[in-house]
């Protein structure tokens, strides 16, 4: 899986948008990166208040045994 883009750009980017009012489609051309992922990053900071990338886990990453009772009568 591909590597997500730094924090740092993501930043410039929303900035140029949002303080210099560069249009979307100047942005993507100047900065590399797609119109379509500038919508998800500020679709992201509308609703969390940041465009942080999402956590790259794997699925069933996070999965533990939390009663060891139950657990111990399922063995």
């Amino acid at each position: 899986m591909p590597a997500p883009y730094s924090y740092d750009l993501r930043q410039k980017v929303i900035n140029a948008i949002e303080l210099d009012g560069i249009p979307k489609t100047e942005a993507s051309q100047v900065f590399h990166v797609s119109r379509n992922t500038i919508n998800l990053w500020l679709q992201r900071k509308e609703h969390t208040g940041d465009f942080l990338p999402k956590l790259n886990r794997p699925p069933g990453h996070s999965h533990q045994i939390t009663d060891w009772h139950k657990f111990k009568a399922f063995a």
